[in-house]
């Protein structure tokens, strides 16, 4: 009978302890393998990889943002406007002083085009940039789930995509400030949409690609006839080591002149300041590379 009662007992323990999974929200297995971003067409998504959603490495949509980082306050020195045409749709920041400067498009992560991105499009701009902050969604995500949907909607229709990116190209171009230099810089899935616009035959004179999705494929990558920075981090499991070297190894065997940092200890999204592996010595670090390639490519 005393067993009996014990045997009654440990099941219902039991009960409760699987009730208490079943309701508390899953956490990511870091130590299985994770989906990695596109690779080629219908595979994967193009945002965070799948265990990557949430806290864990992409962050949230609204939060904090790196500006205060570099300690640049470019308050009345820069000047926005939010642009929309039938072609295309974003946020352009610029210097508010008289000039020529150089043109930057830059590509949201996958949330869509929040206040974070609007920020740092006006601190590029507070040093000398005519920068196009483009809305490749037509929203602001707030799920991770309405995020991937937004993601896969872009990867469904790349070629949309693509013409959208070479519009805030030809919108700078046509800027009477414009100097005559133009590059693109983005993070995570804008990483990969930067490097959309160098293969598209766009020509370019700068790519940044931060955390984005890589192609080795030198056919492709045939189209870049001029320098790219990229910045990745070495516990990245949705872009590993193995790709970014492998996209290094066929920019080298195509002459095309490259800066890769693999920075270590730091994971995909490490730059994205609402996310759980921001890295603000990296992201510093990062940001004073990305300016000084822009000064050299753009400026030189």
């Amino acid at each position: 009978m005393r067993r009996k009662t014990l045997f009654i007992i440990l099941l219902g323990i039991l009960a409760v302890l699987v009730a208490a999974c079943q309701q508390a929200p899953q956490e990511s297995d870091n130590s299985a393998p994770q989906q990695a971003e596109i690779r080629g067409a219908g595979a994967g998504h193009m945002g965070c990889a799948v265990q990557e959603q949430g806290q864990t490495g992409c962050g949230l949509a609204e939060g904090e943002n790196n500006v205060g980082l570099f300690g640049r306050d470019y308050e009345g020195i820069v000047s926005t406007q939010d642009v929309s045409t039938p072609e295309l749709s974003g946020f352009l920041a610029r210097p508010a002083a008289e000039g020529k400067y150089p043109g930057v498009v830059m590509v949201h992560e996958w949330w869509g085009l929040n206040g974070n991105i609007k920020e740092m499009a006006q601190l590029l701009a507070s040093q000398g940039y005519l920068v196009f902050a483009i809305d490749l969604y037509g929203e602001v995500a707030t799920t991770s789930e309405r995020a991937g949907q937004l993601t896969g909607d872009v990867r469904n229709n790349q070629e949309a995509a693509t013409e959208k990116l070479r519009a805030a190209a030809s919108y700078l171009r046509g800027l009477p400030e414009f100097s005559g230099k133009l590059g693109s810089i983005g993070w995570c899935f804008g990483g990969g949409q930067s490097l959309q616009l160098a293969l598209s035959g766009e020509p370019l004179d700068a790519t940044v690609i931060y955390y984005g999705q890589l192609t080795d494929n030198q056919s492709r990558l045939s189209a870049i006839a001029w320098p790219v920075l990229g910045i990745f981090g070495a516990e990245d499991t949705s872009i590993p080591p193995s790709s970014v070297n492998a996209f290094k190894a066929a920019l080298d065997n195509l002459g095309v002149q490259n800066d890769i940092t693999i920075y270590p200890g730091v994971g995909h999204a490490f730059a994205n300041p609402s996310g759980a592996r921001y890295a603000a010595n990296e992201t510093r670090d990062a940001w004073g590379k990305t300016i000084a390639f822009f000064k050299k490519t753009l400026k030189g």
